[in-house]
Order: C-alpha cells, then sequence, then structure tokens
C-alpha cells in the first residue's frame, strides 16, 4: 500500500514521464511546442484540507476541453437536465471529439454528449447573458468562484489561434444552426466557445475543479452549495462515460473515477468525496489524451486503490501519511 506525500507523487510523476514518448504537443496553441513535451505535473487536493504536488506543477495551460465541465455546469444551472439534453444527448460515442459525420450519420442530428465539440458548443450557447461579453463574465466568475483565484483569466493569444483555427468547429456550429440545435447566433456561440477554452490554468486550478465536484459543489471560500446535488451526478456520470473523448472506456475499467481531459494536455479527476486531481501533460496521443498524463492516472487509482468499482469499494486506503 502507497502512501499519499508530495515524494509518492514525485515518484509517480517520474515513472509516468516516459509514456510522453508516445504523444506529440498541441502546437496550433501558443507557447506548446516540442520543448514542453517531457513536462508532466500534479496537484493532489483532498477534502480534508490536504495538498500534494509533483512535477511541474506549476505549469500554464489553456482549459481547452476540461472548460466543457464548467460551461455544462452554468447550463444545467441556467436551463435544468431536461433542456440542456434536448440540445445535447449523454451517451458515449466512439468517433473523434471533433467529428462531423456523427451530426450526420445518426437517427439525431443532436451531438452524442457535452464532452465533443459539438456538444460542447451547443452547451456554450445555453448559458444565458445580455450579450457573450457577460456570458463569458458569468462563465469567468464562476470559475474563478469555484477555484477560488481570481487571477484567472482569458490568454487573448490563445484566444486568437482558437479564432484562426477554428474552421471544423465552425462547420459543427453551421450545421447545428442549420438543423436547428443552437438557440442563438452560430458565431456568438463559437466565439464564446473559443473563450472559455482559452483560460489559462495550472495543476493547483485543475484540481480545485475536482475538488469541486468531490466536495459535492460546494464554494471553497464559505461552503456555499453552488450547484444541487441532481446536477452534481449529471457532470459527473457525464465525465465519466465521455470525459476522455474516445478512451472513455478503458479509463474508467482501468482508473475508474470520472475525468476530463483537454489537447493541452490538461486533465480534471475526481473522487467523490476524497479528492480532486489536477495534471499538466502536454505530449497527448491521437484522441486528444496526454499520454504521460493518463499513465499517471493508471498508477494513483491502482496505488491508492481509487477505483470506484474496486472490490468492496474502500476507495482510498492509501491516503494517510504527511508531506
Amino acid at each position: 500500500m502507497h502512501k499519499l506525500n508530495n515524494d509518492y507523487l514525485e515518484d509517480a510523476v517520474e515513472d509516468s514521464m516516459p509514456f510522453a514518448a508516445q504523444g506529440e504537443v498541441n502546437t496550433s496553441l501558443p507557447d506548446l511546442d516540442g520543448t514542453k513535451k517531457d513536462l508532466l505535473g500534479v496537484t493532489i487536493l483532498t477534502t480534508d484540507q490536504q495538498k500534494f504536488t509533483g512535477g511541474n506543477w506549476e505549469q500554464t495551460v489553456p482549459m481547452q476541453s476540461t472548460s466543457k465541465i464548467i460551461s455544462l455546469m452554468l447550463a444545467l444551472h441556467d436551463f435544468g437536465k431536461d433542456r440542456v439534453f434536448q440540445a445535447v444527448g449523454m451517451e458515449p460515442m466512439g468517433d473523434f471529439f471533433n467529428s462531423i459525420s456523427q451530426l450526420e450519420s445518426y437517427d439525431t442530428s443532436k451531438p452524442f454528449n457535452p464532452m465533443i465539440n459539438a456538444g460542447a458548443i451547443a452547451v456554450s450557447a445555453l448559458i444565458k447573458g445580455h450579450n457573450n461579453n457577460n456570458r463569458f463574465e458569468r462563465y469567468l466568475h464562476f470559475l474563478q468562484r469555484v477555484t477560488d483565484n481570481q487571477e484567472l483569466h482569458l490568454n487573448e493569444q490563445v484566444y486568437e489561434a482558437e479564432k484562426a483555427n477554428g474552421a471544423r468547429n465552425r462547420a459543427l456550429a453551421y450545421f447545428m444552426e442549420s438543423v436547428g440545435t443552437l438557440i442563438t447566433d452560430v458565431e456568438e456561440a463559437l466565439d464564446l466557445y473559443f473563450r472559455i477554452n482559452s483560460v489559462m490554468m495550472n495543476c493547483d486550478d485543475f484540481a480545485k475543479v475536482g475538488l469541486f465536484l468531490a466536495r459535492g459543489g460546494r464554494a471553497p471560500d464559505n461552503d456555499e452549495k453552488l450547484i444541487p446535488a441532481n446536477h452534481l451526478r449529471t457532470v459527473n456520470a457525464i465525465m465519466m462515460t465521455s470525459g476522455m473523448y474516445n478512451s472513455s472506456g478503458r479509463h474508467a475499467v482501468e482508473v475508474g473515477f470520472p475525468c476530463k481531459s483537454g489537447v493541452s494536455g490538461s486533465i480534471i479527476g475526481v473522487v467523490p468525496g476524497l479528492m480532486g486531481i489536477g495534471i499538466v501533460g502536454p505530449a497527448i496521443d491521437e484522441k486528444g489524451n496526454s499520454t504521460a498524463g493518463g499513465a499517471l492516472l493508471r498508477k494513483l487509482s491502482q496505488d491508492l486503490e481509487l477505483n470506484l468499482f474496486g472490490d468492496g469499494h474502500i476507495y482510498g486506503r492509501g491516503i494517510s501519511g504527511g508531506v
């Protein structure tokens, strides 16, 4: 049995680092290039207020698809589960996260789930606000509240790169507009989606999002419950079944707790009632998941017995000891 402390996390990062060689950095994002390929960092925040770090945990990257967790929470708050899932499904899919064919090839033209790009664009269109500036301010304020970090901000260079390289996402959005999936102007939906992907965070911030969900949706500063239990269950379930793109089934089996990845190499993990996990490992595989980060998740789950489907489900028996 392994004990969770900083020394253990440093060793776990070192053991997982070689898996970065199996991935490539998404160089379309500013400041991410080959020199970042071997970076790997992790923060774990526990519900009893302990913090553990390892590797390059201070490295910042854009949220990218980890933002989909926050936008889903806001849409559920604004419209409720029934309305949100009129616009988007809740089923996993075996295709890639930016697939166009899925929208045309099945009986329904709505996206399979909120964790793929088409679904996230449809969900972001459900965030209420007088205009896009107001919608993004709501998103950013909620994210700052969840992480207790008022310094979080949009990176203008990443935002401009998102717009410049957004042809596939535009195709997805305009198709959805043509079949009535989007309820707002298509360019406004796209612009908000590009903005929320462009907020910079490090492992601490990603872990704080995971901890927020692990603590039942309570604010870190005063324990106010910011999302009700039914929405919390929805978010965790969608993360479990679809959060790691079309590797979600493997992660459900081998990791066994809700996670969400982004093509910046970011990962948010949630062990309900126990901890939030934030990982940054910029080398990603063809499915969009951090290769070293995924290896680290599997190691943490096994060593610390975090799999929610484990024998007897006495998770976290390795969570003891100190820094």
